[in-house]
């Protein structure tokens, strides 16, 4: 091939995102339980951490922008599992609250990472090396968002 730099094997991005992916589809039969989507479990580990952040706080703590996660927010609302209230001191803040179903949804979640671990590990992928691969992605995304000054 003439530009070998353009081999979808040369990539990095490719990796990364079928990576992504996969492990995504990996959560979904313990997401489908709980009835919800990995996004929306993605925003309850923000709010089991800290509850009651305002809906920009959690964006940035996703790296995803307010119009992206606004209506994520306004279906987990719809299901009971959060709430949305104007914050009083500042009325262009939202204040996003767990509900008590979704407090309660923390306890049932609490076994996913552990269960995805034991169904990835296997003689050539070891415990150790996806804790590695995850401390690497965490320097390469900090490595980004300091470079670009975004989120």
């Amino acid at each position: 091939m003439e530009f070998e730099q353009l081999k979808l094997s040369n990539q990095l991005c490719f990796p990364v995102y079928a990576a992504s992916r996969l492990i995504t589809r990996e959560y979904k039969p313990y997401l489908d339980k709980l009835g919800i989507t990995y996004p929306q479990y993605l925003v309850l580990m923000v709010l089991w951490e800290t509850d009651g952040l305002t809906v920009v706080e959690i964006a940035h703590k996703l790296i995803l922008n307010t119009n992206t996660i606004t209506p994520l927010l306004k279906r987990m609302e719809s299901q009971g599992i959060l709430t949305r209230t104007r914050s009083g001191a500042d009325e262009r803040k939202v204040i996003v609250s767990l509900t008590e179903k979704g407090r309660e949804m923390r306890i049932q979640a609490a076994t996913i990472p552990e269960e995805l671990v034991k169904n990835l590990k296997t003689d050539s992928l070891k415990v150790e090396d996806l804790i590695t691969l995850r401390s690497t992605l965490n320097n390469l995304i900090d490595f980004l968002i300091e470079k670009d000054g975004n989120f």
